[in-house]
């Protein structure tokens, strides 16, 4: 069995000019440039992320939706909660 997952990676450039990113799990499928970057400069403006001193999220640089496929050999855990919830029945 296999298990695809997407996540959005947004990913800025920081006060100090290097690259930063927020993943969004469960982002929506579809979305176009204009909301994206929309979005992006909304969190940019916004100016409210910082670590150590420095402004994360400054300027928008790229936005890619990430498409992870986990594809199972075996999973024991999987047949023992099956098991599991059988014997609840």
């Amino acid at each position: 069995m296999f298990k695809t997952t997407k996540t959005l990676k947004l990913t800025f450039l920081n006060g100090k000019k290097k690259k930063t990113s927020i993943t969004l799990g469960d982002a929506m499928d579809n979305l176009t440039t204009e909301q994206v970057r929309g979005a992006m400069t909304t969190i940019a403006e916004a100016n409210v992320f910082e670590k150590d001193g420095v402004k994360n999220y400054v300027t928008p640089q790229s936005a890619s939706y990430i498409e992870r496929t986990v594809s199972d050999i075996f999973n024991d855990a999987a047949t023992d909660e099956a098991e599991s919830a059988d014997k609840q029945d």
